[in-house]
């Protein structure tokens, strides 16, 4: 273990360190409180052994330091002294110290002492790597948890969140966004011709497809069983119709058979729909906008994206 030694008496300074050295751990040693600060601040030890009474920083005044540093590991921390009444020992220990030597120091009783210290360093370790891998897991649940187990894209949760998020930018900041929604064509017929596997990994390509398609900042979601949905921010509706327009062509030039479609390959159809600054509305209204230009796209023939042309009049839906 390294052990850092704090101690004004030179002669226990050289006490301690040749008993430390002699048992096979590692010892640096300094001369007051502050001076032990600024060893352990800049790495900190396993075990530390104070005397009670130095200069600068006395030992009760460096335990406390020591424990209010938030640190990665644990440092044991003994107190030392000549004297050693029951009522300096309580103080010690209600100040943050693990244990209690008395000087002069013995080398078997050091020894004793700090095979325990060993162990509790080892198990704060343990604890300590637990901890870590534990956070990892629930990261990586919680990532889980915001993904569509198929695709690999956004889930709904993920979207609700995320819309939550642009909403409200939008209302403080008077930031837009677009929405675009895409659906797969006649995918129920697709499902019946060639069986729900053979239709879970076509929407496995799609997504892939549309990931590929997808600009640095849009932000890909499975919708529903056929659906996804984009997000587009800062862009107007010509710029996510673009946008969405390469998506339905990337899908479109797989060509991937599909039977009971026109032109006999898989396609999808399109809605967009935008936030602008000054809007009001909420992402649900403008969700639900998209999806009436999806049902548009679908009712004109589908494999094709609808939009509101900027200065067009309003369609019938």
């Amino acid at each position: 273990m390294r052990v850092l030694v704090a101690d004004d008496d030179r002669a226990s300074r050289l006490i301690a360190e040749a008993a430390l050295r002699r048992l096979g751990h590692d010892c640096e040693t300094v001369s007051d409180g502050t001076e032990a600060w600024q060893a352990f601040s800049a790495s900190p030890p396993d075990v530390v052994i104070s005397d009670w009474a130095m200069p600068g920083l006395n030992g009760l005044e460096l335990c406390r330091k020591i424990r209010e540093h938030k640190a990665d590991g644990y440092t044991y921390f003994f107190l030392c002294t000549g004297r050693a009444s029951l009522d300096e020992i309580l103080r010690g220990m209600d100040a943050g110290a693990d244990d209690y030597l008395v000087k002069p120091l013995n080398s078997d009783e050091l020894r004793a002492h700090l095979i325990s210290a060993a162990r509790v360093t080892s198990l704060h370790r343990q604890l300590a790597g637990q901890r870590i891998e534990l956070e990892r897991l629930n990261d990586e649940l919680t990532a889980i948890g915001l993904r569509d187990p198929l695709t690999g894209l956004g889930n709904r949760r993920a979207l609700t969140e995320d819309l939550a998020v642009l909403e409200a930018r939008a209302v403080r900041y008077g930031h837009r966004y677009c929405l675009a929604l895409l659906d797969v064509d006649h995918f129920k017929a697709y499902n019946d011709t060639y069986g729900h596997q053979a239709g879970d990994q076509v929407l496995q390509v799609v997504a892939q497809s549309l990931s590929e398609q997808a600009r640095p900042g849009d932000a890909l979601y499975r919708y529903g069983g056929e659906e996804f949905l984009c997000i587009l921010p800062e862009q107007s509706p010509a710029g996510a119709t673009v946008a969405a327009e390469r998506m339905r062509r990337g899908v479109e030039e797989l060509a991937i058979t599909h039977a009971g479609n026109d032109g006999g390959v898989l396609t999808l159809s399109g809605g967009v729909a935008m936030l602008d600054a000054g809007d009001t509305r909420s992402a649900d209204e403008v969700l639900k906008e998209a999806d009436d230009y999806l049902y548009r796209a679908k009712r004109l023939g589908r494999n094709r994206v609808e939009y509101l042309a900027a200065g067009a009049p309003q369609p019938v839906l």
